[in-house]
């Protein structure tokens, strides 16, 4: 009788241990802390592992209730409480509840390289100066393996990445690194540029180089897929006759400015950016295009159109074939 009454007194002390391992916080006074379970870890080293971080109270419970509920614990980042009772924390790697490492940031159309910077510092990604220390390197001091071959070879030496950091949403790691952000922007753009794409550049006897210059204007001047179209066949008529792009966008390149329209006096800036003063092209790109204004630069519309203006009121593009005719058009819409 007295052997009984000990076996069910030891049988009793082990469910209570048992439900009060299961059900109670190791420490409710504690804070919560990362607990990484890796590929391949069974359910007795992420025990152990939880037991040495101070998580659980018992090695062996947690794995006898793992085992009894048939819990598979999910590989991952997770950020555990010690408030947690073991039940809470099995559940929870079960469910695979773990931390993302990832973060997405999204890079807008149009934006030049300052632009970037920018927005990676505000958001805490990267700073702007360790950005632009990397983004503004000379293309000639850029090891290229993770892209296609001969990609960026037509781009001069001495230009950087301005034009070719791909607008557009990425998932990154939270502790990525500037020049991480960088080759994924790049692959992103090498992988937009289709080969058929990069065939017609060819066929035109144009280099990638001064598409994305081309594009980039574009892409500052006007926001439609179609006006881009029309602006890339006008903007290819005064390239072929010899007529300066006069292109606004390009002297809020060199003023670092956001508007729209420029004095009598800034459109004489002695720059090589300046498409008032010199004919054809910039020497570069003055932004990061979207896919909508490469191929707007790659097959332009067949236009007749030499001059084009933005309606300030409505946002609409009015085009006109004459001087004459966008002179009046200046006079009826920029008043």
């Amino acid at each position: 009788m007295l052997k009984k009454l000990i076996i069910f007194v030891v049988f009793l002390g082990a469910l209570t241990w048992y439900w009060q391992s299961l059900n109670s916080p190791l420490n409710a006074a504690g804070t919560e802390r990362i607990f990484t379970i890796s590929q391949g870890e069974n359910a007795e080293q992420i025990a152990n592992n939880l037991r040495q971080a101070e998580l659980i109270k018992s090695v062996f419970y947690f794995k006898y209730y793992v085992k009894r509920n048939k819990l598979k614990l999910q590989a991952g980042e997770y950020l555990i409480s010690p408030k947690l009772s073991a039940r809470e924390i099995a559940g929870l790697l079960a469910a695979g509840q773990a931390l993302s490492r990832e973060r997405a940031i999204k890079i807008t159309e149009g934006w030049n390289l300052k632009d970037i910077g920018a927005y990676l510092q505000n958001n805490q990604v990267v700073s702007s100066a360790d950005f632009l220390g990397r983004a503004e390197r000379p293309i000639k001091n850029w090891q290229f393996d993770f892209l296609k071959p001969n990609f960026l070879d037509d781009a001069p030496d001495q230009v950087d990445l301005e034009g070719y950091l791909f607008p557009d949403t990425y998932k990154i790691f939270k502790d990525a690194i500037a020049e991480e952000i960088i080759q994924k922007m790049l692959s992103n753009f090498d992988k937009k540029v289709t080969p058929g794409m990069r065939e017609e550049i060819k066929r035109q006897k144009k280099t990638i180089f001064e598409i994305v210059i081309l594009a980039s204007i574009i892409e500052k001047e006007v926001r439609s897929e179609a006006d881009m179209k029309i602006v890339a066949g006008l903007f290819r008529n005064r390239l072929e006759v010899g007529i300066p792009l006069q292109a606004d966008a390009t002297l809020s390149y060199i003023l670092d400015d956001k508007i729209g329209g420029h004095t009598i006096e800034e459109t004489k800036i002695d720059s090589p950016y300046n498409t008032y003063k010199y004919r054809g092209l910039p020497p570069g790109p003055i932004a990061n295009p979207g896919l909508n204004a490469i191929r707007a630069a790659i097959y332009p519309e067949s236009t007749p159109f030499m001059y084009f203006l933005s309606d300030p009121a409505t946002g609409k593009t009015i085009f006109s074939r004459t001087l004459d005719e966008h002179n009046f058009n200046k006079s009826k819409y920029l008043k």
